[in-house]
């Protein structure tokens, strides 16, 4: 086994791979030698770019069968395989549980969850065809395994984002694996909204134990990794990316057992 990350010749495809964690998800894939296509609702200003190469780009809301159908088609027409799936689309603003509408909490599962079963029921559908099979890649959240306060539907749906990975890894074995990203915080283009100003982010950066949030290019490298050779006899895990995870809040509260 040649123990190294590339996809030379792979056709992936990142839904919401246009910015953010997508965007550095995309250009990890392109790094590694793969043709890239994402999609998302609108087009980006420009193309995502690394080493010279760029991705492609088709149109598509993740939520409507039609158009994930016309997606699929679109990519095996083209590149005539589809190898790889990374299932990013997703996300949610803040609201407090008690007084979103119950309209709001079906959107945020629709895109969390439903969607992201969608497209794998598609891809699964051309990958258990092609004598390589294929691969899926969930991106999760801590968010499944802790509290989600102000997101708390989001938070559900990726605990279902989880069961769901464990699930089609067994019900679509042996030619499609199945694996899941549970990402912690990530710093991106986004993140005053979630974290404030510099100052917010560096004070939220240092609840983490690697003492800083995350880079898209870092998520993006675990992606490829779960999707390469390297990761042949992993299906059916969620693999944490979130930097060590969040320090203890009872440590920091604690007046015992302090550093001097």
């Amino acid at each position: 086994m040649a123990l190294e990350l590339k996809m030379n010749g792979a056709t992936v495809l990142v839904t919401g791979g246009v910015r953010g964690v997508g965007a550095g998800i995309t250009r990890a894939f392109l790094l590694a030698g793969a043709e890239v296509i994402t999609c998302a609702r609108r087009e980006p200003d420009e193309p995502v770019r690394a080493d010279g190469r760029e991705a492609e780009f088709v149109p598509c809301d993740v939520r409507d069968e039609d158009q994930v159908a016309r997606l699929v088609e679109t990519v095996t027409q083209r590149h005539g395989k589809l190898d790889v799936v990374v299932n990013n689309a997703g996300g949610s603003p803040f609201a407090h549980a008690s007084t979103a509408s119950p309209r709001f909490h079906s959107k945020v599962v629709e895109v969390n969850l439903l969607a992201p079963l969608l497209v794998s029921q598609r891809a699964n559908a051309v990958m258990q065809q092609q004598e390589s099979g294929g691969r899926i890649v969930m991106v999760s959240s801590v968010s499944a395994r802790r509290p989600s306060p102000g997101t708390a539907a989001y938070g559900a749906a990726k605990a279902g984002l989880d069961n769901l990975t464990a699930s089609l890894a067994v019900e679509w074995a042996p030619k499609v694996r199945v694996n899941a990203l549970g990402v912690g915080m990530v710093r991106t283009e986004r993140s005053e909204e979630h974290y404030g100003d510099e100052d917010g982010v560096a004070a939220v950066g240092d609840t983490v134990a690697l003492g800083r949030l995350a880079e898209p290019d870092e998520v993006g490298a675990c992606a490829v990794f779960l999707a390469s050779p390297l990761a042949s006899y992993v299906s059916g895990s969620t693999m944490l990316v979130h930097g060590g995870g969040e320090k203890p809040a009872f440590l920091a509260a604690s007046n015992v057992n302090k550093e001097t």
